[in-house]
């Protein structure tokens, strides 16, 4: 028999995620069970699936795994780690206001805004510093790319600005940079237009698609705008599923992401009892 187990779906301005707490249902098959449940239609539809862990070690208080719909692993999600934020608060696994998140990419130190209710209702994450040079993740030599700024945030990104960003064709242009042979382990790709109080992204993320938003991808955004003189160190990014605040502080260097975290539903399902059961996305 099919085992079953218990999900909630989550989503930081649009950026919807399948979370499991695998303290309580271990999880053998990740890669194909995101596919398999991020599918619209014939899945629970998702940019793909988190798994939250109790953390083995002293220096972190939970873990954090991401796959994305098409099957590969994350290295770090900024909109899903705020969604792990008010998940183990909101379910009393802690009643701590600062967490420390252990990443693929590193331990991300989440600040919980709660109100008197007990209600998480905006987290902030210490996303650590940008990197702007990765030869890992980014060939500055080869075949030539749109004039563009290249940033990781533990993951890479390509931030191309544009005047018009409502005429870019995001899925064409985006799936296309996704691969190109300049970014080794593929990389997102962000379309950002400075407005007067504001940045307007759009983003292809890499294993996903066009996502509704992208919390790594509006601190690149953020980054770019600013060594590029095009903005603070302070700014909003507003996406298609709304907007977050960054802010780039020059006393550590390091990138603070901030927003809302939502629970969209919870629900059941069951896993498949053989790999022959998943379809391709």
């Amino acid at each position: 028999m099919n085992q079953t187990i218990q999900f909630i779906k989550m989503h930081g301005v649009g950026n919807d995620y399948i979370f499991v707490d695998t303290s309580r249902y271990p999880i053998e098959n990740p890669e194909a069970l995101s596919i398999a449940w991020s599918r619209y239609h014939m899945g629970i539809g998702s940019d793909g699936l988190v798994l939250i862990g109790r953390s083995t070690t002293p220096d972190a208080d939970f873990t954090m795994r991401i796959f994305n719909a098409d099957g590969s692993e994350g290295l770090m999600c900024g909109n899903a780690s705020r969604c792990i934020g008010k998940y183990v608060y909101e379910r009393g696994m802690t009643d701590r206001r600062d967490i420390r998140l252990r990443t693929a990419s590193g331990i991300k130190m989440l600040h919980l805004t709660v109100s008197d209710s007990g209600t998480v209702e905006s987290v902030s994450v210490d996303m650590l510093a940008p990197i702007l040079e990765d030869k890992r993740l980014f060939q500055p030599d080869g075949e030539p790319l749109p004039q563009g700024v290249f940033v990781s945030m533990g993951n890479p990104h390509y931030v191309i600005f544009v005047d018009d960003i409502d005429a870019v064709d995001v899925a064409r242009e985006g799936a296309a940079l996704e691969h190109h042979p300049r970014f080794p382990q593929r990389s997102n790709i962000e379309f950002a237009q400075v407005r007067d109080d504001a940045i307007r992204m759009r983003v292809w993320e890499r294993g996903s698609g066009i996502t509704m938003a992208c919390g790594t991808g509006a601190c690149a955004t953020a980054v770019a705008a600013a060594i590029t003189g095009r903005c603070t160190r302070h700014t909003r990014v507003i996406m298609d599923g709304g907007t977050l605040d960054i802010d780039w502080r020059e006393d550590d260097g390091h990138v603070y992401l901030s927003g809302p975290a939502v629970i969209v539903f919870e629900g059941t399902a069951k896993l498949p009892s053989a790999p022959a059961d998943i379809l391709p996305r």
